[in-house]
């Protein structure tokens, strides 16, 4: 039979939706915020007259930015770095998960042992800096794709998705059929890993995009900067304008305010196409996620 409700069941799901909301405006309110200050009036924004919806609608800000002619090419460094990264980390890690999954390999223990070391300890950014320098890496584009090509960290994410999300007896089968661990692989489990695929391509994805350390440290030519170091230099070429301005203190003040909206425009151009990209895979994400990080 049905059980009816009570008064204390309800007044627990009315708790229950009040803090999800809270939760959903306290992470949700800050994107919008900066949303609209990146369209509004600088002035209104620097008074706090700008809440929910953008006043004076301006595209100073964007216009300060995409004046800047570095950053299409920053642009597209980040699209080929992103994406020539991302397939060098799949190639990378999907078969080395994959080997480290199979219960029949030799020393497959100790191998896992020495890159979960890598987790924990590291020689540190001088150490790293000289041996970048000795395979000439140093102001070479291929310092975001080589260094990085696997993340132990998703390695360990696809080794489990393998051993508790592909059943043994397909295994079996294929070797009934003559087929080598490589068909196996390319004809069998791929086709099945579309969920921890999609993750960790996304993953992958991001962590270039959003990759500015690399280009600080290791490129020299403002030619290889990816979007977000072109974009960290007229950010702080913005803000230098506006503390060095001389003259009238209101001059001062609209520099100041006029560096803001350009800080909120570099954040919108810096994240938009990852904002784009992430619904077309969020559907993978639950099922990717849990299954391939909860060993069964």
């Amino acid at each position: 039979m049905h059980q009816q409700r009570g008064v204390s069941d309800w007044v627990v799901d009315i708790i229950i939706w009040v803090v999800l909301a809270l939760v959903v405006i306290a992470v949700l309110y800050p994107m919008w915020f900066v949303v609209i200050a990146s369209f509004s009036n600088p002035r209104l924004v620097a008074t706090g007259q700008v809440t929910l919806w953008p006043r004076d609608i301006t595209f100073a800000g964007y216009e300060q930015v995409f004046a800047d002619d570095r950053i299409w090419r920053g642009y597209l460094n980040t699209i080929i770095y992103s994406v020539v990264g991302t397939a060098v980390n799949m190639i990378v890690t999907l078969p080395a998960a994959f080997a480290l999954s199979r219960r029949d390999l030799r020393g497959r223990r100790p191998i896992m042992f020495l890159f979960t070391f890598t987790m924990y300890f590291g020689g540190g950014l001088i150490p790293n800096y000289l041996l970048f320098q000795q395979l000439h890496l140093i102001d070479n584009w291929l310092v975001y794709i080589l260094p990085g090509a696997v993340s132990v960290w998703n390695l360990i994410i696809a080794r489990s998705f393998f051993e508790t999300s592909i059943p043994e007896e397909l295994h079996d089968a294929a070797q009934i059929d003559g087929m080598g661990y490589f068909g196996y692989f390319m004809k069998i489990v791929l086709p099945l890993s579309s969920a921890i695929i999609a993750v960790l391509g996304l993953y992958y994805f991001v962590g270039h995009w959003n990759d500015y350390f690399t280009g600080l440290i290791y490129i020299n030519n403002e030619n290889k900067y990816p979007l977000q170091n072109v974009l960290q230099s007229i950010l702080l070429g913005a803000q230098t304008a506006a503390t060095g301005t001389t003259g009238s203190g209101v001059s001062a003040v609209a520099q100041q305010q006029l560096a803001d909206q350009i800080k909120y425009g570099v954040m919108i151009v810096s994240t938009a196409p990852l904002i784009v990209l992430y619904p077309f895979l969020q559907k993978y994400f639950n099922k990717g996620v849990m299954i391939g990080a909860v060993k069964g």
